[in-house]
């Protein structure tokens, strides 16, 4: 019998939702110096603005894996994203305080995509294609972006960035009531799943939510070496990576002396390496553990070489003058640090045992804070430390420093085996 192909939609689908949460959360960074020069912001209370949808995003992904433990993906995937469009409505108001109250709501809906997500695939997928899933999700958060960053200066200009907000709500409603009616949480609950499909995602005997209810163990999670050097390269990695969503245009604009409608277009090359880097990376990651049969070379080995390389490119740019050719070395280094994105998500699925998705949300919950605090650190290595080539050198350490945890991570198994 020949396997059915729907984990793939299950893939695309959540690749969609992860491009949805991401045009819309990224929405407001290519639109900045317009909405502060509207509202009569400071370029410190944009960072506030800009810093307020991270801080409860962070702070709420563990709040949120407990709550899809519950609902389970099917229910609670779509709740987040009906909220979060709901939020992205809210931004219209237009006034500094209910725009930094909806982007902190859209933080808190999005709070569970990525821990959930990665739970789903975790069930959906068999191991030696989770790195390549995996891939494809983190790709498809840069699409959003990517997307955003070019239609977004183009509707401020064209309609005005609160109806360009009204318009971005409505494709994640679509998206919720698609997937409430069609998504089941696990393959042997769907009907499109035949057994030639549910015998190679490797599928287990366990009672259908039984797994997920199980109680986590906190204190071995806060005990392990590994869950803390996962949580400090996700810091570095995620501040390094919001400079894109948040400050990169301005940056663009300012220092590079680019036009904002030209800053939106080459703030998509770097996203675009992301998404190619995280498919590149996912598929690499998921051939060296089949071919070499060794997880640490093919999880933390190629995760350490990239975010080095990535460090690398992003320092020679530096010393080029030409605007369009250091965004393209930047983008190299961007290609170059995607390819972890996979792999996290992989070690994760790995290591997570049957708490794949608090494990993951505790991850992004250190990513997120680390989102949160860079937006807000621009401004002062702006005033204080050397302005915009400060800030690029303070980007670049932020990738040597992740690759230094990855390194560090040592662990066979799941890290609650044998533990609990």
């Amino acid at each position: 019998m020949k396997p059915t192909n729907t984990r793939y939609i299950v893939l695309g689908a959540l690749c969609a939702a992860a491009s949805l949460a991401y045009f819309v959360r990224n929405g407001v960074g290519p639109a900045e110096s317009t909405i502060r020069a509207d509202l009569g912001l400071t370029k410190e209370e944009s960072g506030l603005l800009i810093s307020s949808f991270f801080w409860p995003y962070a702070l709420c992904q563990i709040p949120a894996a407990m709550l899809a433990q519950r609902l389970g993906s099917r229910w609670s995937l779509s709740l987040f994203a009906a909220l979060w469009s709901l939020a992205t409505a809210g931004l219209a108001l237009g006034t500094a305080t209910l725009m930094t109250a909806a982007r902190a709501f859209m933080g808190v809906a999005q709070a569970g995509l990525v821990p959930v997500g990665i739970s789903t695939m975790a069930r959906w997928f068999p191991r030696t294609r989770q790195a390549s899933a995996a891939g494809g999700f983190s790709g498809f958060m840069s699409v959003g972006s990517i997307i955003a960053a070019p239609l977004t200066a183009w509707l401020v200009i064209s309609l005005g960035w609160r109806s360009m907000f009204l318009l971005y709500a409505l494709p994640g409603l679509l998206w919720a009531a698609w997937f409430a009616v069609w998504f089941r949480d696990r393959p042997s609950l769907h009907p499109s799943v035949n057994a030639a499909e549910r015998a190679l995602i490797g599928e287990d005997d366990t009672p259908a939510g039984e797994s997920e209810k199980t109680r986590v163990p906190w204190l071995v999670l806060l005990a392990s070496p590994a869950m803390w050097f996962l949580c400090l390269q996700q810091f570095c990695r995620a501040a390094g990576y919001i400079f894109f969503a948040s400050w990169f245009a301005t940056y663009l604009q300012e220092a590079r002396g680019v036009t904002i409608l030209n800053s939106g277009w080459l703030t998509t090359l770097p996203l675009i390496a992301d998404v190619t880097g995280c498919l590149f990376g996912g598929f690499l990651s998921d051939w060296i553990l089949r071919r070499s049969g060794n997880r640490r070379l093919a999880r933390q080995g190629l995760a350490v070489v990239a975010l080095l390389l990535c460090a690398g490119l992003i320092a020679a740019a530096f010393f080029i003058a030409h605007p369009v050719l250091a965004v393209l070395v930047i983008s190299a280094g961007m290609f170059c640090a995607a390819t972890a994105n996979p792999v996290l998500s992989a070690t994760v699925m790995s290591l997570g045992g049957p708490h794949v998705a608090t494990v993951s949300a505790t991850a992004n919950m250190s990513g997120n804070l680390g989102a949160a605090a860079f937006p807000i650190v621009v401004p002062w290595l702006l005033a204080n430390a050397g302005g915009w080539d400060a800030v690029l050198a303070g980007f670049a350490s932020l990738y040597v420093i992740a690759a230094v945890f990855w390194f560090l991570i040592r662990t066979k198994g799941s890290l609650f085996e044998g533990r609990e």
